[in-house]
């Protein structure tokens, strides 16, 4: 336990006849192999190019699409590389990845079955054997593959991604079968019980990643695996962790704790269950430790690692810089138009709404927009980002919580755009476990690093901010998100929670969204928690009622 994922061997497409196709190519030679293969190019294409006819255009055919998959997928089960890749927008790239299917992954006996074509998109189904000195295991899993048409000659051609070859896998990764190189790791609550994805769906890339960090320190031996390596990691930014798809012989586990809570993990996993694409993080603000953590959407670790414009939720960051700089404070008045223009955009408020003279509390409770827009031409464009690195600790790109994490991003901007990141859009970026961390901070007067494991396990040093709040402003910057938890946009999700507590709610807009992601941050007593919902709308509907019961259920 406490390994990596493996694939899901049903099959979740029914086979269609291409299935048989591909056996009689492949068995009979000759004449099949001719008619699926000939001269490169189908017959369509020939007859397209011959006596200089015009280049043809538009989307592939029905004809091509079935022509084009059929070929390539059996000549990738037939083992025929060049005529695989030949048959792709990338030959150079395919045939690469098609050889080490074979010599690096150890894969054989290639059984490829087709679906129902949907458009120019094929389903299909993989059956095949790892085989690695004396040790072999089935796979099974589930790909598909796009035909498109080439624009300089009409030709129609698969279009390569090396998800087609196997989904796990991205630009630059590696199928690769052999010693794990990395043992195995049995990874522990705070509790001393065992963390499996039986348990806790969710928890499977995070089980990876402290795989990734500690398999080689937490005293477990390698076993032999067929493995998804991924790409080195960009400058500035953390690798991913490889990913486990079949085991041949177990390695012996080291052991990990971690800080998560299992009651509070099972509650957040039954919390992420109820909405669609919903992720969230809990944390003790008094410590940093990472309480609880869970996505939705199990193939990518959004509550760490997504980069997600955190919409109103900013404003506690944005307040904070205000009431320093003495443009705003909670009682007093301050102004909440319909509209504001800065940079030559027009921004207004959610409905146009406005709120005649009201004070800067009023309108952080409601969440107006113009309220904080209307300050930005006394602001300096790189004054949000100190403040935000300084006091919150975001964007440093410094965090070490056990596992890759995103840490936040608040660029410098100018213009429109400085004043869009004044109400968490523009180029901000954020994810569930950095706004856990900004309420935190607000509950406990001090940024203190959130972290998953322990920095006594293996000597680390943790994040610092370089400030911290003054105490007029940690008071009244506390007083906005008490007043909003109890007569604001939070206080329906709050309800019964008071009264030491505070919240703030947000919605992003996100470009080909019909609805903004919904986001919710709060703490109550030593908890604090933080949660989107993408395409969720308002965050106090949405993400508030994940958040609020997790607060309680921790409380």
């Amino acid at each position: 336990m406490g390994k990596r994922r493996r694939v899901a061997e049903r099959r979740k497409t029914k086979p269609a006849v291409i299935g048989a196709v591909i056996a009689v190519a492949v068995v009979g030679g000759g004449f099949g192999a001719y008619s699926l293969f000939g001269g490169g190019a189908s017959a369509d294409d020939r007859s397209a190019t011959a006596g200089h006819k015009a280049v043809k255009t538009g989307p592939p055919t029905a004809a091509e699409v079935t022509s084009l998959s059929t070929r390539f997928l059996t000549a990738w089960q037939g083992g025929q590389i060049a005529k695989a890749a030949g048959a792709t927008t990338d030959a150079g790239a395919a045939t690469t990845a098609l050889t080490g299917y074979t010599k690096d992954a150890h894969i054989t006996g290639v059984t490829v079955t087709a679906g129902k074509a949907s458009g120019a998109s094929v389903p299909f189904s993989v059956k095949a054997t790892v085989a690695y000195k004396g040790k072999s295991k089935p796979l099974a899993y589930e790909s598909k593959l796009t035909v498109t048409r080439r624009a300089e000659d009409g030709v129609a051609l698969v279009d390569w991604k090396p998800s087609v070859l196997h989904p796990d896998l991205q630009d630059g990764d590696r199928l690769v079968t052999g010693a794990s190189g990395t043992p195995p790791i049995t990874a522990l609550d705070r509790s001393g019980g065992e963390l499996t994805t039986a348990k806790y769906p969710s928890l499977g890339t995070v089980l990876d990643g402290l795989r990734e960090k500690y398999g080689k320190t937490a005293g477990g031996t390698a076993g032999i695996e067929l493995r998804v390596v991924r790409k080195a990691a960009s400058k500035g930014s953390q690798k991913s962790p490889d990913k486990t798809l079949v085991t041949l012989s177990e390695g012996t586990p080291g052991k990990v704790r971690t800080t998560l809570s299992p009651a509070l993990q099972a509650d957040a996993e039954q919390q992420v269950a109820k909405k669609t694409r919903a992720s969230v993080v809990v944390m003790r603000p008094s410590t940093g430790e990472i309480l609880a953590v869970a996505n939705q959407s199990h193939g990518f670790n959004t509550a760490f690692q997504g980069s997600l414009a955190p919409g109103s939720t900013m404003k506690v960051v944005t307040s904070s810089l205000l009431i320093d700089k003495k443009l705003a404070s909670a009682d007093k008045p301050h102004p909440c138009p319909k509209y504001v223009t800065y940079g030559g955009w027009k921004f207004q408020n959610d409905d146009k709404f406005e709120i005649k003279g009201g004070t800067f509390k009023a309108s952080f409770a409601r969440s107006c927009n113009t309220a904080f827009i209307s300050q930005a031409k006394k602001l300096d464009d790189a004054d949000l980002t100190h403040q935000a690195q300084q006091v919150f600790g975001l964007g440093m790109n410094n965090w070490a919580i056990g596992v890759p994490s995103f840490d936040g991003s608040v660029p410098v901007q100018s213009q429109a755009q400085m004043a869009a990141s004044l109400i968490g859009q523009g180029g901000v970026r954020m994810n569930p476990l950095n706004m856990a961390s900004v309420a935190s901070t607000v509950k406990s007067g001090v940024f203190h690093q959130p972290y998953l494991v322990s920095p006594d396990v293996d000597h680390r040093k943790l994040a610092t901010a370089s400030r911290t709040l003054s105490a007029g402003t940690l008071s009244q910057l506390r007083e906005l998100m008490q007043y909003t938890a109890a007569y604001g946009t939070a206080a329906e999700a709050m309800s019964g929670l008071g009264p030491d507590y505070g919240a703030k709610t947000g919605s992003a807009e996100v470009d080909n969204q019909k609805k903004p992601n919904g986001w919710f941050t709060a703490w109550k007593g030593d908890l604090a928690a933080a949660g989107v919902v993408q395409q969720g709308g308002h965050g106090g509907d949405t993400a508030g009622p994940i958040v609020a019961a997790l607060l309680k259920a921790g409380s």
